[in-house]
């Protein structure tokens, strides 16, 4: 996807997870939060901030294994995913990277949003 075809999906998905959850416009690490919540599969509840980390990492480690940088390993006794590194993730600098997870979060939520 080009740069400016992932920005206007970006807009359209944060305005639909805005619509769905009557809020307001979510940034990048809202969505890789819900993603984290989705992906640990216990619903919405209260969460501290070290587990609130953990979730935008298990989104962050979920969206990377769509292009093979991580494979599940498995799922801890709460429930938790836990992901390894099986392919170093070249270095991407801020925007870089950023535009990647847009590209990859949009292509998450694509089944629910088409």
């Amino acid at each position: 996807m080009k740069a400016s075809e992932i920005n206007i999906k970006w807009k359209e998905l944060q305005e639909k997870i805005a619509q769905d959850f009557d809020s307001e416009i979510p940034d990048l690490k809202v969505i890789l939060f819900l993603i984290g919540v989705q992906e640990l599969g216990k619903g919405p509840g209260k969460f501290s901030k070290r587990q609130k980390e953990e979730l935008m990492h298990i989104a962050t480690c979920r969206l990377l294994s769509e292009m093979g940088f991580y494979e599940l390993e498995g799922i801890d006794q709460d429930g938790w995913p836990h992901w390894k590194l099986v392919k170093q993730i070249p270095a991407y600098v801020g925007l870089e990277q950023e535009m990647l997870l847009r590209s990859l979060a949009i292509n998450y939520f694509a089944d629910i949003y088409e």
